[in-house]
This record gives C-alpha cells, structure tokens and sequence, in this order.
C-alpha cells in the first residue's frame, strides 16, 4: 500500500498546487515516480502528474452517478454497436510520463477495433469522450489542467458531472462550455449522435421513481 505523508512544497511542481496535501502520496519520492510505478500499485487509484503519484478523488454520491451513466451510456454504446465504454481503471497517457484515469471514457470502433480481451493496462490512444464525476476532494483548478490535458491530447468531448449541484457541464473545447441543469438533456453530440439522457433520470432518486411508477 502506498503511504500518505505531508510531503514539502519544494518537491512538487507547480502544477501540483492544484491538489490538495492529501492527496499527494510520499511513495515513490514526490518527482521520481514512473509510469511502471503506478501500474505497480493498482490498490490505490492515482494519477501520474509531473513524476509524482497523486490520489484520485473519490467519494460515495461521485460512485453512485457514475455507476448509472455507465449503464445508460453503456446500453446505448452496446446496442448500437458503436465501440467500447472504460471505467476508472482504464490509464491514459496525456502525454510523456503523465497518465490520467478518467472515470469514463469512450472510444468508437474506429479507434479500437480488436477484442477486449487485448486492451492494454495503457491505452495507446485517447479517448473521443472523456467524463470526470466531481468528489468532495477534486479542486477547480485540478478539473481545468485535467480538461486542458485531454483536449491537447485528441479528446472530442468532455463532460464533468457535479453531484452536488446536480449539473454537467459539456466541454468541447478548454474553455467552450455548456452547463446543463437536472431539468436539461444531456446528449452525445458528434461523438455519440443519437445518444439522450434526461439529467432528472440520471440525478433523480430511483427510489422516488419506482413510487411515482405505482402510484
């Protein structure tokens, strides 16, 4: 396991800033971590950033709206046939020694074609739609280098869910946005034409729907 410690600021990078101390994991030594590092510790979800392995934010509201995106969003990839939806685990590269986790992400047929049986520990390629569920523990500042990061490496799209305010906010660009609210459709745009999902149903309690079904 690795071993969280209050690290000194003169090891970090100035990118790091963004990251609260917490977060930021003493083993290896805060600048010398590898890529071989990380996928050695796979008990620990982290993130590869300027040599140092930093701890992906989680938390219990972020899992839930995570998992029901994945089952709309994967039935829809699935019955159309269209390539293949990755969770949490799945590592990108967004450039030299600096991987990601998004908690989703998506890639067409046309971008991985072969079974998934023969998916890499990293993938190779970027995803056309990467998705970040907000925790208690993610900073703006992290999200904006995170969606810069992506963008710059050839992802499409970009959505990052806020469970909190009950919000997404769609990302084609850095800096060109939408925001959705609960009332809203989220839709897939170019990347995934077709694809629709009422924010209600995504952020809505399942337990108020079944009554509102019998009654």
């Amino acid at each position: 396991m690795i071993e969280v410690l209050e690290t000194p600021s003169a090891l970090l990078s100035s990118r790091l800033e963004a990251y609260p101390p917490e977060r930021i994991l003493h083993t290896p030594t805060p600048g010398t971590a590898t890529e071989e590092d990380l996928l050695a510790e796979r008990e620990t979800l982290a993130e590869l950033i300027d040599g140092t392995l930093v701890e992906k934010a989680m938390g219990a509201r972020a899992s839930f709206v995570q998992y029901r995106l994945m089952l709309w969003l994967g039935n829809f990839v699935e019955a159309n046939n269209l390539g293949i939806l990755l969770g949490a685990d799945m590592i990108v590269r967004v450039g030299p020694n600096q991987l990601r986790l998004p908690d989703l992400s998506y890639y067409s047929i046309k971008l991985w074609d072969r079974p998934w049986m023969e998916l890499p520990n990293i993938m190779p390629v970027m995803p056309e739609l990467a998705i970040e569920v907000l925790s208690d523990g993610n900073t703006k500042s992290e999200m904006q280098e995170k969606r810069n990061e992506y963008f710059a490496a050839g992802v499409n799209l970009v959505w990052i869910v806020d469970p909190i305010r009950f919000a997404v906010q769609v990302y084609t660009s850095p800096m060109d946005q939408t925001l959705l609210s609960r009332t809203d459709t989220l839709d897939g745009g170019a990347v995934l034409p077709g694809f629709t999902l009422p924010l209600a149903k995504l952020f809505d309690d399942p337990r108020e729907q079944v009554q509102g079904e019998k009654s």
